[in-house]
């Protein structure tokens, strides 16, 4: 046995925002899941992110579709899109 314990790779900041669904979610596999919180424990920009994410995702987990006028879905529905063909 080494008396060197093997530390997780570290990832990006971009790494982890694509994989901070999957983390809230518990859907990383153990391996990925201690590269992120290797990368949590030491970036506090990344840290405050995953608990904003987390804040938002209680926030409106409690909000049902019916709660939105349809008007509030159109708004959102355009910020997304306008989002995504920027990213594009």
């Amino acid at each position: 046995m080494s008396m060197f314990r093997r530390t997780p790779r570290d990832i990006a900041c971009q790494e982890l925002v694509e994989r901070v669904t999957d983390y809230l979610e518990g859907a990383l596999p153990a391996s990925e899941q201690r590269v992120v919180d290797h990368h949590l424990a030491r970036c506090d920009g990344c840290a405050a992110y995953v608990e904003q994410m987390r804040a938002t995702r209680r926030l409106t987990g409690a909000l049902r579709a019916e709660d939105v006028p349809a008007e509030g879905v159109d708004v959102l529905l355009a910020a997304f899109r306008a989002q995504r063909a920027n990213d594009a």
